[in-house]
């Protein structure tokens, strides 16, 4: 037995609910919402959009996924500031990302790396460097002079990370480790590198300690000769 009435097209609800989703978005916007700031209830809200309240509450189930909206007790639903690592951390899988988007976001490591010169040398401390000389002096001699061992890699530009003392940087190094991880083991970029006269962890530390932000960034680009070259060839 076919449709009662093959005439009527259904409604699209996931549709209704994606413009939902932006005019609430709009709303806070237009209206300078802030962090803190407590939403209309969701039949308020329901009634100002005309649609249904389940249409509101699946809507408001999005912004609290993406961190715009959480509830807090006895005041309902609030703005929150987002946590944009941590939305990303959750697609952020090695295993079902395809090899080019894993690339990509090796380059886009290697970028980071090197513009953070300027905030490593305005806000290292003799605290940090005694750190970094420490990891230095616990690598094996011949880490600089192969394609870096990882745990060894992650420590080092780890702290490095850590002493742009920007927070976002570092979830961001952190969520990526995984990537980085299994970009070396899976083969994605297996290429032997052409040129070995790069510059060490040791060079990198005494850069920092005694040179200047340009000269790091130059420090930093020969460092990491060895995987644009597997990457650019």
């Amino acid at each position: 037995m076919g449709d009662i009435f093959p005439n009527i097209k259904s409604v699209d609800t996931s549709s209704l609910v994606d413009k939902v989703e932006s005019n609430l978005v709009q709303f806070f916007i237009d209206h300078n919402f802030k962090v803190g700031d407590s939403i209309p209830k969701e039949l308020e809200l329901a009634q100002s959009l005309g649609v249904s309240r389940t249409v509101v509450r699946e809507a408001m189930l999005r912004l609290r996924l993406m961190g715009l909206v959480e509830s807090k007790k006895h005041r309902g639903a609030v703005i929150t500031s987002p946590d944009l690592v941590s939305i990303l951390e959750k697609s952020m899988n090695p295993k079902i990302l395809d090899e080019n988007t894993l690339k990509e976001i090796f380059e886009m490591r290697l970028s980071l790396e090197i513009g953070m010169a300027d905030f490593i040398m305005e806000r290292v401390t003799p605290e940090d460097i005694a750190v970094l000389r420490v990891l230095v002096e616990n690598e094996p001699a011949a880490s600089d002079r192969t394609i870096f061992q990882i745990e060894h890699e992650i420590a080092f530009h780890g702290k490095l990370y850590e002493i742009t003392r920007n927070e976002t940087m570092k979830k961001f190094q952190r969520m990526l480790l995984p990537v980085f991880d299994y970009v070396h083991k899976s083969g994605l970029l297996r290429k032997l590198p052409v040129n070995t006269n790069f510059i060490s962890h040791k060079e990198i530390v005494d850069i920092i300690e005694h040179g200047t932000a340009e000269k790091l960034r130059n420090g930093m680009r020969s460092h990491l000769e060895n995987h644009f070259a597997r990457l650019l060839e």
